[in-house]
């Protein structure tokens, strides 16, 4: 087990060193802000959509290191994914963080390095927010999103 939460570790940092996709999207066709007033992440993302595919995803922000490595685990993950797909990874990864647990962390892949953040409940919006962010986006919503 400690092997699984040093792989985990390592997987967080890496993403929050070397964010992928981060940046703007000039001709986005959804753009979401989101904050976490609780600890003051801010991030904004962009969706450029190629019928029901995520063409490509981007966000910029500032943030903790669980925020910073969500939204780049978040956007490598749903890059050419259906918007089905990715609002069933929300769901996915939202039992994982707030449910009782019994999310298969087997087909998360990668983002199963954010499982370990349930043991931090003050962190879990930190790692929510760039999923928050994306369902408001596939939504259709251009409101800003909050965690609280």
């Amino acid at each position: 087990m400690n092997e699984l939460k040093e792989l985990y570790r390592e997987v967080i940092l890496d993403h929050n060193r070397d964010p992928r996709n981060f940046g703007e999207i000039e001709d986005a066709d959804r753009v979401v802000e989101g904050v976490n007033p609780l600890c003051g992440d801010k991030m904004t993302l962009y969706v450029k959509l190629d019928g029901d595919r995520i063409d490509d995803i981007k966000f910029k922000g500032t943030g903790c290191a669980i925020s910073i490595a969500s939204s780049s685990l978040m956007t490598d993950r749903v890059k050419g994914a259906s918007v089905e797909e990715s609002m069933s990874l929300f769901g996915a990864i939202h039992e994982m963080l707030t449910g009782n647990g019994e999310a298969s962390l087997e087909d998360l892949d990668k983002l199963a390095a954010l499982a370990g953040v349930r043991e931090y409940p003050t962190r879990v919006k930190c790692a929510s927010l760039a999923w928050h962010a994306l369902k408001a986006a596939l939504a259709g919503s251009a409101q800003q999103i909050s965690t609280e």
